[in-house]
């Protein structure tokens, strides 16, 4: 899937770069689809600057638009230690069939295979008693609710942000994209945050298809990537779903020769993890985890564009779309978003690559 000898060239520092921190976006706009949109051809090597409302215009009656449907769930809680009384925050990550749930934890080192864990519901009605079945390092912990424990996580939880954000949303729903129906992610498909009702409608009279996907958000939006040999690198598993219908879509519109368009570098992960497991192209779905770790060097199978924000310096994200538009083209269309003073991260602006 990739040229491991282009992956053990690649270095961290190669995906580093400056920030003013004016630039990273606190909150959302009033307005999803104002967002500015950096266009970047991968042919012609232009940019040019357009918003998000002139995304129609730039689609072909054919394509077909790719979105992730996972919903945020409310996966940050606060417990408290039985033994001690202190405090621990949760971010829950995935739960297995037999009721453990992968989280990172914070403070972590204490928590210790056995340890016990309680915290009440936000109506005060109830108390949740909650064991440590593991400690597996770097944060990451396995926990299990009691069986007489109300998991009902709104009641228990609230909806996660990045930690770069640190102004408070007026509703949790503008961290959620207007079609998110699956839930199970630990944080928003971004680039999906700047698609509206109206948007699709626009894209439906202009020919283009819509179909979905679902890729369940997890630990590697959190922990930041810290070896210095990009092929070192321990990608996490993210649960997703690619249906049979959409794998219809996908042939159907490349026997029409129209473009598969990925909306996040979530869509794209898992169209590129279907592309894998069905060479050349069967028709079948797939649903399972997703492990591919896209760098510079990766052979594209199903993606033709691309609409995504701006990432992180030093970010498996950055990698992804660094392959596939080129490094060097990403690094000077960052340098150009930061001069033009684009605003960047979740609630920021967007980039087409097409």
């Amino acid at each position: 899937m990739t040229d491991k000898e282009t992956v053990t060239e690649l270095r961290l520092s190669q995906f580093d770069y400056e920030l003013p921190a004016e630039l990273i976006a606190q909150t959302p706009l009033e307005q999803r689809d104002a967002s500015r949109m950096m266009v970047v051809d991968r042919k012609s090597h232009s940019i040019t600057h357009q918003t998000i409302r002139d995304l129609p215009r730039l689609m072909n009656s054919g394509d077909l638009l790719v979105v992730n449907n996972t919903r945020v769930i409310p996966a940050r809680i606060f417990a408290t230690k039985k033994n001690s009384g202190g405090r621990v925050e949760l971010l829950l990550l995935h739960r297995d069939p037999s009721g453990i749930w992968t989280c990172l934890a914070k403070p972590s080192k204490s928590l210790l295979d056995g340890v016990a864990l309680q915290l009440a519901t936000k109506d005060g009605v109830d108390l949740v008693d909650v064991e440590v079945i593991e400690n597996r390092g770097e944060g990451e912990v396995a926990i299990r609710f009691a069986e007489n424990g109300r998991l009902d996580l709104d009641l228990i939880g609230v909806v996660p942000l990045p930690p770069y954000i640190r102004a408070p949303l007026a509703t949790a729903e503008r961290y959620q994209t207007t079609y998110a129906t699956v839930a199970g992610s630990a944080a928003a498909p971004t680039a999906g945050l700047h698609i509206t009702d109206e948007l699709r409608s626009e894209l439906q009279a202009r020919g283009v298809g819509w179909a979905e996907v679902t890729l369940h958000i997890g630990l590697d939006t959190f922990r930041p990537v810290t070896v210095e040999v990009v092929a070192d690198h321990r990608i996490h598993r993210e649960w997703c779903s690619v249906p049979a219908v959409t794998a219809a879509a996908i042939h159907s519109t490349r026997a029409r020769g129209g473009r598969v368009v990925a909306v996040g570098t979530t869509s794209a992960r898992s169209l590129e993890m279907w592309g894998n497991q069905s060479p050349g192209g069967a028709s079948g779905g797939f649903e399972g985890w997703a492990d591919i770790f896209i760098t510079p060097g990766y052979q594209w199978m199903v993606v033709d564009a691309m609409l995504t924000n701006f990432h992180l310096p030093k970010s498996t994200l950055l990698m992804m779309i660094s392959s596939f538009a080129g490094a060097e083209r990403i690094r000077g269309a960052y340098k150009t978003a930061i001069e033009e003073r684009y605003r960047f991260f979740s609630f920021g602006d967007a980039m087409l690559l097409v």
